[in-house]
């Protein structure tokens, strides 16, 4: 699979707008044949379909008692309601189709329609931690961080205390090493050979199900990570403890003897992502060049894309998820088509969040099941339309993908740094992007060494707008391409050889 297309779907959210529509109570199998046709028209080759897990009623009155995620709330949604706050999808009770929603029998139905329209299905997978009322604090407290009460009182942003196997017990929250913990969840002890195997058959479970996993923050079970985010405050193991092993590899190699095409996706931070590929994760989350994106220069997005090509084949990009702000809301227009036409364009797996396309502005916290209505932006929705059309093509998806060095147009002219500049070729059909990533007008040459150029003349034609050049191919292998380019100008030109 080269360079797929991704689409995450809240799926509180689309059962919620889909009951309303039909004034009654919503399943997956209400998500209507028009909206998938209309998913795959747009190149979706995955759905994400975010939050589809049993949660449960303990973690979800955490969030109703936040004042921080109420105020949240109330900000983006201002006659906000108590049924509206339905918890975190990531503290999960069990790895189960919420019943209200038809269950795991709808979920099959949904997989089949999309299937039919080649479209696989992506769910969540939660490693870290568990919902405050999973079973396994009745079944198994041993699974769990166990603290003495000196933990909670010293440290009560990270510590619990809740009856575990009918006796009380104090138990850590679910955590990264840099932020207090999650209190609508539990840690789960990763030292224990025990509670890998469980949380191994828990995602087999999963892989029966769907297509491919976004595994949440995939680098807090990485032995490293954990042992720093513990260190202080782990007791020692015990008796029934083995040495800590990895997690990911042996999961992977496991899932796929009975799942060979299985996909896996990693929400990977803190420059882990190399070393979770080398586990076997298919992609990883491309925050680098999100940050870069949204710093505005040129010139670390373009060193960004001069990593190993497996590295970028392997890469998750995207403007926005659940997790960041809208790109309408954060990234000026002109700064959007640009960060765009790089973000999807390069190669890698293309997230695109719902609601992106239309220009939401509003992001709505995983949290709530209901937003706000905010009527279509029609210049994004055109912007995209033009995207979309081009992420489709052959060559983005199937061709060879060069980064091109740019040159000074004349001595003391740095503004060439500042200028992206990379081909697709698929045979005869090529496509050349040029982006000058920065808020100043910018020159540069470029020579593209592609076969098939000299003694021919090519028609570049912008694809995203009515831009068209003549131009000579020997001189574009040659002396080059000049480039003379407004702040955040952006081309996606077909290169249309003459006769």
């Amino acid at each position: 699979m080269r360079h797929p297309s991704l689409l995450q779907l809240n799926t509180c959210i689309a059962i919620e707008e889909r009951a309303r529509a039909l004034g009654r109570p919503a399943t997956l199998d209400d998500l209507p044949d028009h909206a998938l046709d209309a998913f795959a028209a747009a190149g979706v080759e995955w759905l994400y379909l975010l939050g589809v897990w049993s949660t449960g009623s303990a973690s979800r009155q955490v969030s109703r008692d936040n004042g921080d995620v109420r105020a949240e709330l109330e900000r983006a949604l201002p006659d906000l309601r108590e049924e509206d706050i339905t918890g975190s999808p990531f503290a999960i009770r069990a790895y189960r189709v919420r019943e209200e929603w038809g269950g795991d029998e709808a979920l099959a139905r949904l997989r089949r329609r999309l299937a039919e329209r080649g479209i696989g299905i992506v769910l969540d997978y939660v490693v870290n931690h568990v919902a405050l009322d999973h079973p396994w604090l009745e079944e198994h407290p041993e699974y769990f961080i166990h603290g003495a009460r000196e933990s909670l009182e010293r440290d009560p942003q990270n510590w619990v205390e809740r009856r575990a196997g009918g006796r009380p017990a104090v138990l850590a929250y679910g955590r990264d090493p840099y932020f207090a913990g999650w209190s609508d969840t539990l840690q789960l002890d990763f030292r224990r050979a025990d509670l890998r195997e469980a949380m191994f058959e828990e995602l087999a479970r999963v892989a029966a199900l769907c297509d491919g996993v976004r595994c949440d923050m995939a680098m807090l079970v990485q032995p490293d990570v954990f042992e720093h985010t513990w260190r202080d405050a782990l007791p020692p193991t015990g008796g029934t403890s083995s040495t800590f092993e990895r997690f990911w590899g042996g999961a992977i190699v496991r899932i796929r003897e009975d799942h060979p095409r299985f996909v896996f996706m990693a929400e990977v931070y803190w420059d882990k992502e190399w070393e979770l590929q080398q586990e076997g994760f298919d992609f990883t989350y491309d925050k680098r060049l999100y940050d870069r994106l949204h710093g505005g220069s040129g010139r670390e997005v373009r060193e960004h894309l001069l990593a190993a090509p497996d590295y970028q084949a392997r890469s998750t990009r995207f403007l926005e998820n659940q997790d960041e702000p809208r790109a309408s809301e954060v990234f000026p227009p002109d700064i959007h088509r640009a960060a765009a036409v790089v973000a999807f364009l390069v190669p890698g797996m293309r997230f695109f969040h719902e609601g992106q396309r239309e220009g939401r502005h509003v992001k709505v916290s995983m949290h709530v099941g209901r937003r706000p209505v905010e009527e279509p932006d029609a210049a994004v929705v055109t912007f995209y339309d033009h995207l979309l059309a081009c992420v489709g093509r052959p060559e983005v998806h199937e061709g060879e993908w060069d980064l091109w060095t740019c040159r000074s147009a004349w001595e003391g002219n740095g503004t060439w740094q500042d200028l992206i500049v990379f081909t697709w070729t698929h045979g005869e059909r090529r496509l050349l992007v040029v982006v000058n990533y920065a808020p100043r007008q910018g020159q540069c040459y470029v020579t593209l060494e592609l076969h098939g150029l000299a003694g021919r003349t090519f028609t570049l034609v912008d694809l995203l707008s009515d831009t068209r050049y003549e131009r000579d191919g020997d001189g574009l292998g040659a002396n080059g391409l000049y480039l003379d380019m407004p702040a955040w100008g952006h081309h996606v030109f077909e290169m249309r050889a003459a006769g």
